[in-house]
């Protein structure tokens, strides 16, 4: 069994931070869908422009909405690019291809 990039979204920008709630990340609905993360799933997230790296879980969000809640919050900064990862466990001859979709700095789909 190994361990597999199974979605990503690539370059989304940070829209909103909300210090005051108990945590995950609001993702643009559709955007969420397109990789196929549904909500509750824990994912990584990696902030591209300060090296910050944390899990969460996945909360529904309006489009364009990429928001970090709770303590996470401080990792980031709004209009930062953050990269979302969740990953697999695959058996090695099953290892499918990941889903992976680039946004635009509007958090809109480019691929």
């Amino acid at each position: 069994m190994r361990v597999m990039l199974r979605a990503k979204i690539h370059n989304a920008r940070v829209t909103g931070r909300k210090l005051d709630y108990e945590g995950s990340i609001t993702i643009d609905e559709n955007l969420a869908k397109l990789v196929d993360l549904l909500p509750g799933e824990k994912v990584l997230v990696v902030d591209v422009d300060n090296g910050e790296r944390f899990e969460t879980y996945v909360i529904y969000g309006k489009k364009g909405e990429v928001v970090v809640n709770g303590a996470a919050a401080h990792r980031v900064r709004v209009g930062d690019r953050v990269i979302i990862m969740a990953f697999g466990i695959y058996p090695e001859n099953e290892i499918p291809e990941p889903k992976i979709v680039r946004v635009d700095e509007k958090n809109n789909p480019i691929e």
